[in-house]
């Protein structure tokens, strides 16, 4: 569990295509086995700490005659930023994957003292 205890909480938001290869015959479209895409994420500003993020699909156009093998995840979290990653594998063919993402974290208040 995250506890906060007497900074602002900011709470940030987007979404992010991560690719679309239908139209190209990229490899999330024509390939087999493990496949993998990621793109960084940037927060609009700092976090104060490591912020808890939250992130799913929005959108995703796939081919429906394999079985849909999918993982999507937020991974090396910082006060700035993430990547978001989105993993399949075996005959699973995927055209394009949108995601959103919400972080929620303290912030930095202008009393904040810097005693370094």
């Amino acid at each position: 569990m995250k506890k906060f205890v007497s900074h602002p909480i900011g709470v940030d938001q987007g979404e992010k295509i991560l690719f679309s290869e239908f139209a190209e015959g990229g490899g999330m479209w024509t390939g087999e086995g493990p496949r993998e895409r990621s793109a960084e994420i940037r927060f609009s500003e700092a976090f104060r700490s490591v912020p808890v993020v939250q992130i799913g699909v929005a959108l995703w156009d796939v081919d429906t005659s394999s079985a849909l093998r999918a993982e999507v995840k937020a991974e090396d979290i910082t006060e700035d930023g993430f990547k978001a990653i989105f993993r399949t594998w075996s005959d699973t063919k995927i055209a394009r994957i949108r995601v959103v993402w919400t972080a929620i974290g303290e912030i930095a208040h202008e009393d904040d003292w810097d005693l370094s």
